[in-house]
């Protein structure tokens, strides 16, 4: 779980938010289906039957965090065991740190909780271990479903939906923007910024001490005061740029790796190289997954990529303090791609409950039940009617917390619907951990130009494809 806070798309802060709406604990039901008598016959008459229980089927949701989150997530929990009279959710809090550790030994036992939330990059892993159940039926009959790029997979089922969705965004100051009198980046797919419109735009809002900009004759990349852009280089954010010109780090079901193929190294290379050669952007190893408050937040540079969370993690605050800014579609190479990505809500193939579980999941993710963590902007919701129904969209959108309604509905709310998003790798990947730490260690050396991306990715190109199957 540690390597999460490095390479995963929650920060901190985020993991600690997801925690409140996560839950856990053991499965304490004794209620088994009575089996029918053997050898009856057409002529037999017919026995007695018990009248049905009316007590309730009792299943447990597992979650990381404290015991105090543990206690907020089972008040939600309580709400749905008062909405109905035939299913009881325990909610069990286990801390992050020993979470997977917890899981495993509970399934090693025979014991894992109904259902729960899982790490993204568990999901698959569990999945090819039989530990979790098909839900690709769990929204049958219903309004509305999760959108597809929020759908895990494993060999063509559904095997889980994450809690929340979130996509890769392009944040700016405007008052920068204002100041160098530089148009605002796009909002709308349609318009969005090719690559090198993009690093034309940051050497526009790149300033050194003596006010010259980096497309300015006597400009001092040695002294500069103020950045035009950040696009951040954790190594799952680092797809997204591999995809749009045209590579990858992944064939189309997760078990081939095509970070060697040129297309991929040159994306790497060109995100480098807003450092190394552009003069654009600051120094990053990759390594912390703070980077809006390092840039945006911290007013050093004009604009940054990172997750949609940031909105409700840290925006909101520093807007109230006085930062104006704006959200906009990513730039692109050759395609125009975003990522998907959100941690798992999974049903395990060891309980005798897979149904009512799945109905616990379904009213728990539904926006009406988790409202505080949308409307802040931390979580978007999951369903397509909140994307496609305009009523709904103005409630989610028209509050204080969120950018303008047009910008934000057309840079987000569009965006994530749209032939850009795509699902993050490990929605359909399994070993994507060993394999992003492995590439963020790898390319170390790649962002303060000690070697080329070339270099380093084909030095590490047969540990990165032992990483895809699992191998060291």
């Amino acid at each position: 779980m540690k390597t999460m806070k490095k390479e995963f798309m929650f920060s901190v802060s985020m993991v600690l938010i997801l925690s409140l709406v996560a839950g856990c604990s053991t499965n304490t039901s004794t209620d088994k289906p009575s089996a029918s008598p053997a050898g009856e016959t057409a002529t037999k008459a017919p026995e007695k039957t018990a009248a049905p229980s009316t007590e309730k089927v009792k299943i447990t949701y597992s979650m990381w965090g404290s015991e105090a989150e543990g206690s907020e997530t089972q008040k939600a929990a309580d709400k749905f065991n008062a909405s109905q009279n035939r299913i009881e959710v325990k909610v069990q809090a286990i801390p992050w740190e020993s979470y997977m550790t917890k899981l495993n030994t509970q399934a090693t036992a025979g014991q894992l909780p109904d259902t729960g939330i899982l790490k993204e990059d568990a999901v698959i892993q569990w999945s090819s271990d039989g530990m979790l159940k098909d839900v690709s039926d769990m929204y049958a009959g219903s309004d509305s479903k999760p959108l597809d790029s929020l759908a895990y997979k494993y060999q063509g089922k559904t095997v889980a939906y994450a809690a929340a969705n979130e996509i890769l965004l392009l944040y700016y100051n405007k008052d920068m923007f204002d100041k160098a009198k530089v148009p605002y980046p796009p909002n709308v797919l349609d318009k969005a910024w090719t690559w090198d419109q993009f690093v034309a735009a940051a050497k526009k809002l790149t300033v050194d001490k003596s006010g010259k900009h980096a497309d300015e004759a006597g400009f001092n990349p040695q002294s500069i005061v103020q950045y035009g852009a950040s696009v951040e280089n954790l190594a799952w954010q680092l797809e997204t740029w591999a995809l749009s010109n045209g590579g990858g780090f992944y064939n189309n079901d997760g078990t081939a790796v095509r970070i060697g193929e040129d297309a991929s190294i040159e994306a790497i290379q060109k995100v480098a190289d807003l450092y190394l050669k552009d003069k654009v952007a600051p120094l990053s190893v990759g390594q912390t997954d703070d980077g809006i408050q390092r840039t945006i937040i911290a007013g050093t540079v004009a604009m940054a990529t990172n997750g949609q969370w940031n909105i409700g993690t840290s925006l909101n605050a520093a807007k109230e303090a006085g930062l104006k800014y704006g959200v906009a579609v990513l730039p692109y190479m050759k395609e125009k791609v975003t990522l998907n990505t959100g941690g798992a809500n999974v049903v395990f193939s060891q309980t005798k409950h897979p149904k009512e579980a799945m109905e616990w999941l379904k009213w728990y993710t539904a926006e009406e039940n988790n409202w505080g963590l949308i409307s802040s902007g931390i979580w978007m919701p999951t369903l397509k009617k909140w994307y496609t129904d305009e009523t709904l969209t103005h409630k989610w959108v028209d509050n204080k917390n969120f950018p303008p309604y047009a910008e934000y509905k057309s840079a987000v709310v569009d965006y994530a619907q749209s032939t850009a998003a795509r699902p993050a790798s490990w929605f359909f990947t399994n070993h994507t951990t060993d394999f992003n730490t492995l590439l963020g260690s790898a390319l170390g050396d790649v962002w303060t130009g000690k070697a080329t991306a070339k270099d380093a990715i084909t030095k590490n190109l047969e540990a990165l494809k032992a990483a895809n199957k699992g191998k060291k």
